[in-house]
């Protein structure tokens, strides 16, 4: 690939990653409940969940996904059920006892599940990915390590997004803190975890 080609895609992949969706809004919804430590473990089932559409994408199986709606209406309303559990959990939390021990009751194993199952249920990263990505492979070249480059370029693309809206979510918690507003946190976290629930359902 070269220099020109590589920096539209990362341009453009960085334009639809930072774009508001899913993913960024799930990183600031954990931003929020649980700081942006411990959300770094949804961050690795989600980036995990991201590698696995797009090495699907370049392989064609993005193409067969797309053609069988069910499947994919399967897997968005199971993320939603389960994001629409947390809410409930993360609405009926203390907010004391959130903010101190870092997390609404959601193990380190949850959080990645949480992550993976929100990126691999969306249907919209599925598109973009299955069309987005086959254009920038050469055939003419060795396939793996241009795939191997364009994931690498798409993970830490994510990784930076993600980061940057989880650390919207924890300065709007520590904002909230200091006006002694702290009692909102977990009603504004849960609104929007039911928030990309919906999302999920409807779209």
């Amino acid at each position: 690939m070269d220099t020109p080609t590589f920096l539209a895609f990362v341009f453009t992949y960085s334009l639809v990653a930072f774009s508001p969706g899913l993913c960024m809004t799930l990183s600031m919804t954990l931003g929020i409940s649980i700081g942006v430590r411990r959300a770094l473990w949804m961050m690795v089932g989600e980036l995990a969940g991201i590698v696995v559409v797009g090495v699907c994408a370049i392989g064609g199986v993005a193409a067969l996904m797309l053609a069988t709606p069910g499947l994919f209406t399967v897997l968005k309303f199971a993320a939603a059920a389960y994001l629409l559990w947390s809410a409930l959990r993360t609405w009926r939390a203390s907010a004391t006892i959130a903010m101190t021990t870092r997390g609404v009751g959601l193990s380190e194993r949850q959080l990645m599940a949480q992550g993976f199952v929100t990126a691999t249920s969306n249907p919209k990263g599925w598109i973009f990915d299955a069309s987005l990505l086959p254009p920038f492979i050469n055939p003419d070249q060795a396939i793996l390590p241009q795939a191997v480059m364009l994931l690498t370029v798409i993970v830490i693309i994510e990784f930076i997004c993600l980061l940057i809206y989880a650390s919207g979510g924890r300065a709007l918690m520590e904002l909230l803190t200091r006006r002694g507003l702290d009692h909102w946190l977990n009603h504004i976290s849960a609104s929007m975890m039911v928030g990309v629930a919906v999302w999920l359902i409807l779209f």
